[in-house]
Protein backbone atom coordinates (compact mmCIF):
# COMPACT_ATOMS: atom_id res chain seq x y z
CA UNK A 1 0.00 0.00 0.00
CA UNK A 2 0.80 3.92 -0.90
CA UNK A 3 3.75 2.57 -3.37
CA UNK A 4 2.57 4.88 -5.92
CA UNK A 5 1.84 7.96 -3.77
CA UNK A 6 5.75 7.27 -1.96
CA UNK A 7 6.65 7.54 -5.57
CA UNK A 8 4.92 10.54 -6.54
CA UNK A 9 6.24 12.77 -3.53
CA UNK A 10 9.64 11.03 -3.89
CA UNK A 11 9.41 12.61 -7.80
CA UNK A 12 8.62 15.29 -6.21
CA UNK A 13 11.29 15.90 -3.49
CA UNK A 14 13.80 15.03 -6.56
CA UNK A 15 12.76 17.98 -8.37
CA UNK A 16 13.23 20.20 -5.26
CA UNK A 17 16.69 18.86 -4.95
CA UNK A 18 17.47 20.46 -8.35
CA UNK A 19 17.14 23.85 -6.72
CA UNK A 20 19.08 25.73 -4.87
CA UNK A 21 16.94 26.95 -2.02
CA UNK A 22 13.22 27.22 -1.09
CA UNK A 23 11.05 29.88 -2.96
CA UNK A 24 7.57 30.43 -2.62
CA UNK A 25 7.42 30.16 -6.20
CA UNK A 26 9.19 26.31 -5.97
CA UNK A 27 7.17 25.23 -3.26
CA UNK A 28 3.58 26.38 -4.09
CA UNK A 29 4.50 24.07 -7.86
CA UNK A 30 5.94 21.26 -5.26
CA UNK A 31 2.57 21.42 -3.45
CA UNK A 32 0.06 21.06 -6.73
CA UNK A 33 1.71 17.87 -7.04
CA UNK A 34 1.86 16.76 -3.56
CA UNK A 35 -2.17 17.83 -3.55
CA UNK A 36 -2.31 15.92 -6.79
CA UNK A 37 -0.61 12.80 -5.77
CA UNK A 38 -2.59 12.81 -2.29
CA UNK A 39 -6.08 12.51 -4.82
CA UNK A 40 -4.96 10.11 -7.22
CA UNK A 41 -4.26 7.88 -3.86
CA UNK A 42 -7.88 8.59 -2.67
CA UNK A 43 -7.27 10.86 -0.33
CA UNK A 44 -10.43 12.78 0.84
CA UNK A 45 -10.45 16.28 -1.47
CA UNK A 46 -11.25 18.77 1.96
CA UNK A 47 -8.38 16.35 3.45
CA UNK A 48 -5.83 16.72 0.53
CA UNK A 49 -6.80 20.59 0.42
CA UNK A 50 -6.15 21.68 3.96
CA UNK A 51 -3.15 19.08 4.26
CA UNK A 52 -1.41 20.91 1.27
CA UNK A 53 -1.76 24.34 2.67
CA UNK A 54 -0.70 23.40 6.55
CA UNK A 55 2.79 22.15 4.48
CA UNK A 56 2.63 25.16 2.01
CA UNK A 57 2.38 27.70 5.16
CA UNK A 58 4.48 26.11 6.96
CA UNK A 59 7.36 25.57 4.59
CA UNK A 60 7.16 29.20 2.89
CA UNK A 61 7.97 30.31 6.62
CA UNK A 62 11.29 28.00 6.76
CA UNK A 63 14.05 29.58 7.51
CA UNK A 64 16.77 27.99 4.66
CA UNK A 65 19.21 26.10 6.23
CA UNK A 66 22.33 25.84 4.14
CA UNK A 67 23.45 22.71 5.34
CA UNK A 68 20.19 21.09 4.08
CA UNK A 69 18.92 20.87 0.91
CA UNK A 70 15.31 21.91 -0.38
CA UNK A 71 14.22 18.54 -1.12
CA UNK A 72 15.09 17.46 2.56
CA UNK A 73 13.47 20.36 4.40
CA UNK A 74 10.23 19.52 2.46
CA UNK A 75 10.43 16.28 3.69
CA UNK A 76 10.61 16.91 7.36
CA UNK A 77 7.85 19.46 6.90
CA UNK A 78 5.45 16.80 5.21
CA UNK A 79 6.68 14.15 7.90
CA UNK A 80 5.09 16.46 10.47
CA UNK A 81 1.99 17.39 8.77
CA UNK A 82 1.39 13.67 7.92
CA UNK A 83 1.63 12.79 11.17
CA UNK A 84 -0.50 15.15 12.49
CA UNK A 85 -3.25 13.94 9.91
CA UNK A 86 -2.45 10.78 11.00
CA UNK A 87 -3.33 11.59 15.04
CA UNK A 88 0.19 12.46 16.40
CA UNK A 89 0.56 9.62 19.15
CA UNK A 90 -0.51 6.51 19.75
CA UNK A 91 -4.21 5.77 20.79
CA UNK A 92 -4.32 2.69 22.74
CA UNK A 93 -7.29 0.21 23.36
CA UNK A 94 -9.35 -0.53 26.37
CA UNK A 95 -6.91 -1.88 29.03
CA UNK A 96 -7.81 -5.01 30.06
CA UNK A 97 -8.09 -4.01 33.65
CA UNK A 98 -11.29 -4.48 34.77
CA UNK A 99 -13.79 -7.97 34.40
CA UNK A 100 -15.15 -8.18 31.58
CA UNK A 101 -13.51 -5.86 29.78
CA UNK A 102 -16.01 -5.47 26.56
CA UNK A 103 -15.26 -4.91 22.84
CA UNK A 104 -17.89 -4.19 20.21
CA UNK A 105 -16.71 -4.89 16.90
CA UNK A 106 -18.96 -3.42 14.04
CA UNK A 107 -18.35 -2.49 10.46
CA UNK A 108 -19.59 -3.34 6.52
CA UNK A 109 -19.69 -7.25 5.71
CA UNK A 110 -16.55 -8.52 4.29
CA UNK A 111 -13.98 -5.34 5.83
CA UNK A 112 -12.33 -8.13 8.66
CA UNK A 113 -14.90 -8.33 11.24
CA UNK A 114 -14.36 -12.05 12.09
CA UNK A 115 -10.84 -11.82 11.93
CA UNK A 116 -9.87 -8.75 14.47
CA UNK A 117 -12.24 -11.01 16.72
CA UNK A 118 -9.95 -13.25 16.62
CA UNK A 119 -7.04 -11.47 16.79
CA UNK A 120 -8.42 -9.24 19.83
CA UNK A 121 -8.99 -12.96 21.22
CA UNK A 122 -5.75 -13.88 20.75
CA UNK A 123 -4.16 -10.55 21.89
CA UNK A 124 -6.05 -11.13 25.55
CA UNK A 125 -4.98 -14.66 25.69
CA UNK A 126 -1.44 -13.95 25.41
CA UNK A 127 -1.86 -11.41 28.21
CA UNK A 128 -2.92 -14.41 30.33
CA UNK A 129 -6.80 -13.13 30.00
CA UNK A 130 -9.65 -15.25 29.41
CA UNK A 131 -11.30 -13.95 26.08
CA UNK A 132 -14.81 -14.81 25.11
CA UNK A 133 -16.01 -14.53 21.48
CA UNK A 134 -20.04 -13.35 21.17
CA UNK A 135 -21.42 -14.77 17.27
CA UNK A 136 -24.11 -12.04 17.23
CA UNK A 137 -24.15 -12.23 13.44
CA UNK A 138 -27.44 -14.21 12.90
CA UNK A 139 -28.00 -13.02 9.39
CA UNK A 140 -25.26 -14.28 7.32
CA UNK A 141 -25.12 -18.19 6.56
CA UNK A 142 -22.31 -20.05 8.32
CA UNK A 143 -21.32 -16.76 10.79
CA UNK A 144 -21.32 -18.49 13.70
CA UNK A 145 -19.59 -22.42 12.94
CA UNK A 146 -16.87 -19.48 11.58
CA UNK A 147 -16.46 -17.64 14.77
CA UNK A 148 -16.76 -21.10 16.16
CA UNK A 149 -14.27 -22.82 14.23
CA UNK A 150 -11.66 -19.76 14.65
CA UNK A 151 -12.17 -19.64 18.48
CA UNK A 152 -11.66 -23.19 18.79
CA UNK A 153 -7.97 -22.62 16.79
CA UNK A 154 -6.90 -20.41 18.99
CA UNK A 155 -8.66 -22.23 21.91
CA UNK A 156 -10.72 -19.29 23.66
CA UNK A 157 -14.30 -19.66 24.32
CA UNK A 158 -17.35 -19.38 22.21
CA UNK A 159 -20.67 -18.20 23.10
CA UNK A 160 -24.03 -18.17 21.05
CA UNK A 161 -27.33 -18.35 21.76
CA UNK A 162 -29.80 -19.84 18.98
CA UNK A 163 -33.28 -17.85 18.11
CA UNK A 164 -32.34 -15.23 20.01
CA UNK A 165 -31.99 -10.98 18.93
CA UNK A 166 -28.41 -9.69 17.95
CA UNK A 167 -29.38 -7.30 21.10
CA UNK A 168 -30.50 -10.13 23.30
CA UNK A 169 -26.91 -12.24 22.55
CA UNK A 170 -25.23 -9.72 23.37
CA UNK A 171 -26.56 -9.05 26.78
CA UNK A 172 -26.82 -12.47 27.79
CA UNK A 173 -22.67 -12.80 26.64
CA UNK A 174 -21.72 -10.27 29.00
CA UNK A 175 -23.30 -11.87 31.87
CA UNK A 176 -22.18 -15.05 31.58
CA UNK A 177 -18.41 -13.66 31.05
CA UNK A 178 -19.92 -11.73 34.67
CA UNK A 179 -20.59 -15.00 36.64
CA UNK A 180 -18.09 -16.72 34.73
CA UNK A 181 -14.65 -14.61 35.30
CA UNK A 182 -13.75 -13.76 31.82
CA UNK A 183 -11.88 -10.83 31.22
CA UNK A 184 -12.40 -9.87 28.06
CA UNK A 185 -15.64 -10.38 25.67
CA UNK A 186 -15.51 -9.57 21.84
CA UNK A 187 -19.10 -9.04 20.73
CA UNK A 188 -18.86 -10.22 16.69
CA UNK A 189 -21.40 -7.82 15.14
CA UNK A 190 -23.02 -8.37 11.91
CA UNK A 191 -22.23 -6.51 8.81
CA UNK A 192 -24.35 -3.95 7.63
CA UNK A 193 -24.21 -0.87 5.53
CA UNK A 194 -24.45 2.33 7.37
CA UNK A 195 -27.74 3.16 5.50
CA UNK A 196 -29.60 0.39 6.66
CA UNK A 197 -31.94 2.29 9.70
CA UNK A 198 -32.97 -0.72 11.23
CA UNK A 199 -29.97 -2.55 11.00
CA UNK A 200 -27.88 0.55 12.73
CA UNK A 201 -31.06 0.61 15.38
CA UNK A 202 -29.45 -2.68 16.16
CA UNK A 203 -26.59 -1.69 17.05
CA UNK A 204 -27.65 1.16 18.93
CA UNK A 205 -29.58 -1.27 21.17
CA UNK A 206 -26.31 -3.84 21.49
CA UNK A 207 -24.44 -0.69 23.14
CA UNK A 208 -27.65 0.25 25.11
CA UNK A 209 -27.32 -3.10 26.83
CA UNK A 210 -24.06 -4.40 26.28
CA UNK A 211 -22.10 -0.44 27.78
CA UNK A 212 -19.14 -1.56 25.77
CA UNK A 213 -15.57 -0.21 26.82
CA UNK A 214 -14.79 0.16 23.33
CA UNK A 215 -16.54 0.40 19.71
CA UNK A 216 -14.35 -0.15 17.04
CA UNK A 217 -15.37 0.02 13.87
CA UNK A 218 -13.27 -2.16 11.27
CA UNK A 219 -12.36 -0.17 8.41
CA UNK A 220 -11.38 -1.73 5.09
CA UNK A 221 -8.30 0.14 3.64
CA UNK A 222 -8.77 -1.15 0.13
CA UNK A 223 -12.19 0.51 -0.05
CA UNK A 224 -10.86 4.38 -0.46
CA UNK A 225 -13.63 7.01 0.51
CA UNK A 226 -16.42 4.69 0.44
CA UNK A 227 -14.66 4.00 4.32
CA UNK A 228 -14.57 8.01 5.69
CA UNK A 229 -18.11 7.84 4.55
CA UNK A 230 -18.81 4.36 6.54
CA UNK A 231 -16.71 5.75 9.12
CA UNK A 232 -18.34 9.05 9.66
CA UNK A 233 -22.29 7.63 9.60
CA UNK A 234 -21.32 5.02 12.62
CA UNK A 235 -19.49 7.68 14.38
CA UNK A 236 -22.61 9.46 14.04
CA UNK A 237 -24.81 6.92 15.23
CA UNK A 238 -22.81 5.23 17.66
CA UNK A 239 -19.93 7.30 19.20
CA UNK A 240 -17.68 4.75 17.86
CA UNK A 241 -14.14 5.23 20.56
CA UNK A 242 -11.72 3.52 17.73
CA UNK A 243 -11.28 2.08 14.25
CA UNK A 244 -9.17 -0.79 13.20
CA UNK A 245 -7.56 -0.40 9.26
CA UNK A 246 -7.81 -3.56 7.93
CA UNK A 247 -6.01 -4.99 5.01
CA UNK A 248 -2.90 -2.61 5.08
CA UNK A 249 -1.17 -4.97 3.63
CA UNK A 250 -2.79 -4.78 0.11
CA UNK A 251 -2.03 -3.02 -2.98
CA UNK A 252 -5.00 0.13 -2.64
CA UNK A 253 -4.10 3.36 -2.73
CA UNK A 254 -4.52 4.11 0.97
CA UNK A 255 -6.56 7.18 0.71
CA UNK A 256 -8.96 6.29 3.54
CA UNK A 257 -5.79 5.41 6.27
CA UNK A 258 -4.88 9.40 5.34
CA UNK A 259 -8.43 10.71 5.36
CA UNK A 260 -10.14 8.93 7.83
CA UNK A 261 -8.99 10.20 10.73
CA UNK A 262 -8.99 14.22 9.80
CA UNK A 263 -13.25 13.17 8.54
CA UNK A 264 -14.50 11.49 11.53
CA UNK A 265 -12.58 12.72 14.70
CA UNK A 266 -11.89 9.14 15.99
CA UNK A 267 -8.55 7.99 16.85
CA UNK A 268 -7.18 4.99 14.32
CA UNK A 269 -6.49 2.64 16.81
CA UNK A 270 -4.92 -0.71 15.60
CA UNK A 271 -3.60 -1.60 12.31
CA UNK A 272 -4.55 -5.11 10.74
CA UNK A 273 -1.66 -5.93 9.04
CA UNK A 274 -1.74 -9.84 7.44
CA UNK A 275 -4.32 -12.75 7.43
CA UNK A 276 -2.67 -14.36 10.19
CA UNK A 277 -4.33 -13.83 13.62
CA UNK A 278 -0.89 -12.25 15.66
CA UNK A 279 -0.60 -9.71 12.89
CA UNK A 280 -2.10 -7.10 14.58
CA UNK A 281 -0.49 -3.68 15.86
CA UNK A 282 -0.67 -0.51 17.53
CA UNK A 283 -0.79 2.23 15.03
CA UNK A 284 1.80 4.45 15.28
CA UNK A 285 1.33 7.63 13.20
CA UNK A 286 4.73 8.46 13.05
CA UNK A 287 5.57 4.76 11.63
CA UNK A 288 3.14 5.14 8.99
CA UNK A 289 4.18 8.11 7.70
CA UNK A 290 8.07 7.32 7.71
CA UNK A 291 6.71 4.61 5.35
CA UNK A 292 4.73 6.77 3.35
CA UNK A 293 8.02 8.94 2.33
CA UNK A 294 10.00 6.11 1.85
CA UNK A 295 12.23 6.40 4.99
CA UNK A 296 11.15 2.04 6.02
CA UNK A 297 10.17 1.79 9.60
CA UNK A 298 13.35 0.49 11.62
CA UNK A 299 11.38 0.77 14.65
CA UNK A 300 8.62 -1.82 14.23
CA UNK A 301 10.91 -3.98 12.73
CA UNK A 302 13.37 -4.65 15.99
CA UNK A 303 9.83 -4.76 17.70
CA UNK A 304 8.73 -7.85 15.76
CA UNK A 305 12.22 -8.77 16.06
CA UNK A 306 12.21 -9.00 19.52
CA UNK A 307 8.99 -10.56 20.01
CA UNK A 308 9.77 -13.59 18.00
CA UNK A 309 13.66 -14.12 17.80
CA UNK A 310 15.67 -15.80 20.31
CA UNK A 311 18.52 -13.45 21.34
CA UNK A 312 20.65 -15.92 22.62
CA UNK A 313 19.97 -18.22 19.64
CA UNK A 314 20.77 -15.47 17.73
CA UNK A 315 23.67 -13.92 19.16
CA UNK A 316 25.33 -17.81 18.37
CA UNK A 317 24.09 -17.99 14.87
CA UNK A 318 25.59 -14.09 14.12
CA UNK A 319 29.18 -16.22 15.62
CA UNK A 320 28.93 -18.27 13.20
CA UNK A 321 28.15 -15.98 10.14
CA UNK A 322 31.25 -14.02 10.74
CA UNK A 323 33.04 -17.49 10.80
CA UNK A 324 31.21 -18.88 7.79
CA UNK A 325 30.21 -22.17 9.75
CA UNK A 326 26.67 -22.26 9.49
CA UNK A 327 25.30 -24.85 7.81
CA UNK A 328 21.50 -25.78 6.52
CA UNK A 329 20.43 -26.21 10.26
CA UNK A 330 20.92 -23.04 10.76
CA UNK A 331 19.29 -21.80 7.08
CA UNK A 332 15.99 -23.51 8.64
CA UNK A 333 16.56 -22.02 11.72
CA UNK A 334 16.79 -18.33 10.23
CA UNK A 335 13.90 -19.04 8.01
CA UNK A 336 11.69 -20.32 10.58
CA UNK A 337 11.90 -17.43 12.49
CA UNK A 338 11.78 -14.63 9.67
CA UNK A 339 8.30 -15.94 8.57
CA UNK A 340 6.91 -15.69 12.27
CA UNK A 341 7.36 -11.65 11.92
CA UNK A 342 5.26 -11.59 8.55
CA UNK A 343 5.29 -11.13 5.44
CA UNK A 344 8.52 -11.15 3.57
CA UNK A 345 7.89 -8.08 1.23
CA UNK A 346 6.67 -6.40 4.47
CA UNK A 347 9.53 -6.97 6.54
CA UNK A 348 11.67 -6.01 4.02
CA UNK A 349 9.76 -2.68 2.92
CA UNK A 350 10.55 -1.63 7.19
CA UNK A 351 14.38 -1.36 6.39
CA UNK A 352 14.96 1.99 5.33
CA UNK A 353 16.06 2.47 1.31
CA UNK A 354 14.74 -1.61 0.86
CA UNK A 355 11.31 -0.37 -0.72
CA UNK A 356 13.16 1.32 -3.34
CA UNK A 357 15.63 -1.13 -4.08
CA UNK A 358 12.72 -3.85 -4.27
CA UNK A 359 10.13 -1.73 -6.04
CA UNK A 360 8.79 -3.95 -8.92
CA UNK A 361 10.02 -7.41 -7.24
CA UNK A 362 7.38 -9.20 -5.71
CA UNK A 363 8.77 -11.50 -3.22
CA UNK A 364 7.29 -15.00 -3.71
CA UNK A 365 6.78 -17.05 -0.33
CA UNK A 366 6.13 -20.08 -2.45
CA UNK A 367 9.70 -20.00 -3.55
CA UNK A 368 11.24 -20.01 0.63
CA UNK A 369 8.54 -22.73 1.09
CA UNK A 370 10.06 -24.64 -1.80
CA UNK A 371 13.41 -24.09 -0.55
CA UNK A 372 12.74 -24.98 2.69
CA UNK A 373 11.17 -28.71 1.56
CA UNK A 374 14.86 -28.81 -0.80
CA UNK A 375 16.54 -28.24 3.08
CA UNK A 376 13.90 -30.46 4.83
CA UNK A 377 14.29 -33.65 2.12
CA UNK A 378 18.45 -33.32 2.97
CA UNK A 379 20.03 -36.02 5.96
CA UNK A 380 20.95 -34.60 8.84
CA UNK A 381 24.74 -35.94 8.22
CA UNK A 382 23.95 -33.64 4.72
CA UNK A 383 22.57 -30.73 6.35
CA UNK A 384 25.77 -30.41 8.44
CA UNK A 385 27.83 -31.37 5.47
CA UNK A 386 26.60 -29.19 2.32
CA UNK A 387 30.14 -30.47 0.51
CA UNK A 388 28.86 -34.25 0.48
CA UNK A 389 25.91 -33.91 -1.98
CA UNK A 390 26.82 -35.42 -4.99
CA UNK A 391 24.85 -36.52 -7.75
CA UNK A 392 23.15 -39.59 -6.28
CA UNK A 393 22.39 -37.68 -3.53
CA UNK A 394 20.80 -34.39 -5.17
CA UNK A 395 19.02 -36.50 -7.17
CA UNK A 396 17.07 -38.34 -3.83
CA UNK A 397 16.85 -34.71 -2.24
CA UNK A 398 14.77 -34.16 -5.55
CA UNK A 399 12.48 -36.46 -5.68
CA UNK A 400 11.80 -36.16 -2.06
CA UNK A 401 11.01 -32.18 -2.01
CA UNK A 402 9.11 -32.44 -5.20
CA UNK A 403 11.72 -30.37 -6.72
CA UNK A 404 14.19 -30.44 -9.81
CA UNK A 405 17.44 -31.39 -9.71
CA UNK A 406 18.15 -27.92 -10.97
CA UNK A 407 16.25 -26.22 -8.14
CA UNK A 408 18.77 -28.24 -5.70
CA UNK A 409 21.61 -27.12 -7.91
CA UNK A 410 20.43 -23.68 -7.48
CA UNK A 411 20.50 -23.79 -3.58
CA UNK A 412 23.51 -25.74 -3.01
CA UNK A 413 25.04 -23.14 -5.37
CA UNK A 414 23.62 -20.00 -3.21
CA UNK A 415 24.09 -21.39 -0.19
CA UNK A 416 27.75 -21.73 -1.34
CA UNK A 417 28.18 -18.16 -2.50
CA UNK A 418 26.99 -16.97 0.89
CA UNK A 419 29.40 -18.55 2.96
CA UNK A 420 32.12 -17.46 0.65
CA UNK A 421 30.39 -13.94 0.86
CA UNK A 422 30.42 -14.22 4.97
CA UNK A 423 33.56 -15.17 5.17
CA UNK A 424 34.93 -11.58 3.61
CA UNK A 425 32.36 -9.60 5.50
CA UNK A 426 33.49 -8.07 9.08
CA UNK A 427 30.82 -7.33 11.87
CA UNK A 428 30.60 -4.00 11.17
CA UNK A 429 27.81 -5.20 8.37
CA UNK A 430 25.75 -6.92 11.04
CA UNK A 431 25.20 -4.27 13.09
CA UNK A 432 22.01 -2.87 11.31
CA UNK A 433 20.13 -6.01 11.56
CA UNK A 434 17.97 -6.81 14.23
CA UNK A 435 19.58 -9.67 16.72
CA UNK A 436 22.38 -11.19 14.02
CA UNK A 437 19.32 -12.20 11.50
CA UNK A 438 21.20 -13.37 8.26
CA UNK A 439 20.69 -10.76 5.64
CA UNK A 440 18.89 -13.32 2.80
Amino acid sequence: MFDNLSDKLEATFKKLRGHGKLSEKNIKESMREVRQALLEADVNYKVARDFVKAVEAKAVGTIVTQSIDPGQQIIKIVHDELVDLLGTTVAPIAPFDKQPVVFMICGLQGSGKTTLTGKLALLAKRKKKKALVVAADIYRPAAVKQLKVLADSIEVEHFHIENKKPEEICKEAVRYAEKNFIDVVNLYTAGRLHIDDDLMVELEQVKSNCKPDEILLVADSMTGQDAVNVAKEFHDRLDITGVVLSKLDGDARGGAALSIRKVTGCPIKLASMGEKLSDLEPFHPDRLASRILGMGDIVSLVEKAQETIDIKQAEQMQEKLLKAKFDFNDYLSQMEQLRKMGPLDSIMGMIPGMGKQLKGLKIDEREVDRMTAIVKSMTAHERRNPNIIDGSRRRRIAAGSGNSIQAVNQLLKQFSMMKKMFSNIGKKKFKGLPGGMMPF
